[in-house]
């Protein structure tokens, strides 16, 4: 009877772990959430989001994939900026921050500083890429006005930028604009996996 009853729980803890695993769905609406800035500042969600809804993307300093698509993050904030959706950076990367203070190594800071065109906040510990269930960088979350996600995964369907035929990021969000449900709500990200602490 007593192994029974820890196969239920085993089981039971299983189950829990596999469904924390899977993070947020798309349809779920993301809380607002706090962390902090290259500088330690914390900033929320709601301050930063625009009126039109925002993208939280996944980013590393030292990732090939994340480096090939600086440029575009760049340009896919400028251009949505005035539309209304802001670009949130999330760097959750234990191999990239001080273990205790959470803060950015001091080449991450300057390559940060230097590379982005919009903020990005430091997720120690990657607490809240664990809550959302992300495991790549670059890896996206389109989340509208209300918080709810419309849109995850990758930004388009070419790395190197040679034969861009679908630009899953932009898509979704011209079809948020025009008052259109979005369309293809999910992408295979692709890229490095998020260094977690403790690996």
């Amino acid at each position: 009877m007593m192994k029974k009853f820890t196969f239920i729980l085993t089981a039971v803890f299983a189950l829990a772990v596999a469904a924390n695993a899977q993070g947020i769905a798309v349809g779920e609406k993301i809380e607002n959430f706090s962390l902090p800035d290259t500088s330690g500042v914390a900033k929320t969600f709601n301050e930063m989001k625009g009126k039109n809804g925002a993208v939280i993307m996944f980013v590393s300093s030292q990732c090939p994939v994340v480096k090939a698509y600086n440029e575009r993050m760049n340009e896919i904030a400028a251009d949505y900026a005035a539309k209304g959706i802001a670009f949130i950076g999330i760097n959750a990367n234990a191999t990239e921050m001080d273990a205790k203070t959470g803060l950015p190594a001091d080449w991450v800071g300057k390559h940060i500083a230097e590379t982005y065109k919009f903020n990005v906040l430091m997720d120690k510990g990657n607490v809240f890429a664990d809550k959302l269930g992300a495991t790549k960088t670059p890896e996206a979350y389109f989340v509208g006005a209300d918080g709810t996600l419309l849109y995850h995964g990758a930004i388009d369907n070419d790395q190197k930028a040679l034969n861009i035929t679908q630009p899953y990021l932009r898509t979704a969000f011209d079809e948020v604009l025009a008052g259109k449900p979005v369309a293809k709500k999910s992408a295979n990200a692709f890229g490095c996996t998020i260094k977690r602490a403790g690996q």
